[in-house]
């Protein structure tokens, strides 16, 4: 097989009047494209909607990102030791000998992305009781889920944990100008008897497009690091 196989993904999708992907201000995103104004679905929505249906209609491992990774790293310390009592801290231990710290309110400073396979690993060296920051390491590596290859994983605290993603997914933009319109709504409070009026009203932005959506997926470098011989 050659060294360089690249699989290239064109889809045209169709999007009823909606907020398919809203910016800070709750607006519809959009982009200047061509001389005109376009909507736009950012590549981490499309990416997030993808790994939630590798989860829902595959068999693939998929990782989560989270900052509650000390409690799966925990579910997987109870599964092989039901009775321990000291579960949490041996959690959280783990994660310090990659540079991850949690604590009980908010979890891990920043998102981490971890399979199943990888909290299992941190699991099983934490009731070895095992302290060589470079084992924990080379479990926080291994076993990557489809989708943390696919996509890639940074890790700010430490950056030896970080996979280069083997596909690259572009934003979705619209192949038509669009302008952006508004739905004037109201809510009826079906118990108020002494009054006609709505119990809520407001207004959202909305549009509607048919997206051009564009990805390239690297498959050598995906099957490498998903262990397959190259």
């Amino acid at each position: 097989m050659k060294k360089r196989l690249y699989v290239d993904f064109h889809v045209l999708q169709t999007v009823p009047p909606s907020c398919i992907n809203r910016d800070d201000t709750g607006s519809p995103k959009t982009a200047m494209y061509g001389g005109v104004l376009r909507a736009r679905v950012s590549s981490q929505a499309w990416k997030h909607a993808m790994r939630k249906d590798f989860a829902e209609n595959t068999p693939l491992d998929v990782g989560k990102r989270t900052k509650k990774a000390a409690e799966l790293v925990k579910e997987q310390i109870l599964a092989l030791d039901p009775e321990q009592k000291k579960a949490d801290k041996m959690a959280k231990d783990a994660l310090k000998h990659v540079n991850i710290t949690s604590n009980d309110k908010k979890g891990t400073d920043a998102l981490v992305f971890i399979s199943s396979a990888q909290a299992k690993a941190l699991a099983e060296l934490a009731v070895e009781g095992c302290t060589n920051d470079e084992k924990y390491e080379e479990a926080m590596i291994k076993n990557p889920s489809a989708d943390m290859v696919l996509f890639g994983r940074m890790v700010a605290q430490k950056a030896s944990l970080k996979y280069d993603a083997a596909a690259q997914v572009a934003h979705s933009i619209s192949t038509h100008a669009v302008k952006n319109e508004y739905d004037y709504f109201t809510a009826v409070d079906d118990c108020q008897t002494d009054s006609t009026g709505a119990g809520h009203l407001g207004t959202v932005e909305y549009n509607s497009s048919t997206l051009y959506r564009y990805a390239t997926v690297n498959v050598m470098e995906l099957a490498g690091q998903l262990g397959a011989a190259q």
